[in-house]
């Protein structure tokens, strides 16, 4: 068996190592977070454009339907359908 003062040294030398790894882990774990965060913002700017492109192409449908394309015209129906029953809910509301 090795001397008090081999065995403090072998601990010390351990500990050293782990708390390098620590650290480096520690380190690891923040630049991965701060990706997170940013592919996290990404993907929400990402869903954003996607809900525009979606409104935008429910527009054209719409407005090709009331040019006189068939292939919308339900659609075009059902939504205008939709904004009257809305708007007779907005005027229920205000005769309130």
């Amino acid at each position: 068996m090795g001397s008090l003062s081999e065995i403090v040294d072998t601990l010390e030398n351990r500990i050293s190592k782990l708390l390098h790894s620590y650290e480096s882990l520690k380190q690891v774990n923040s630049d991965l977070e701060k990706e997170l965060a940013h592919e996290k913002l990404q993907h929400s700017n990402t869903r954003e454009e996607l809900e525009q492109w979606k409104e935008q192409t429910d527009n054209l449908k719409v407005a090709n339907a009331m040019l006189g394309s068939d292939q919308f015209k339900r659609e075009t129906k059902l939504k205008i359908n939709a904004l009257i029953r809305e708007i007779d809910v907005c005027i229920s509301q205000l005769s309130n």
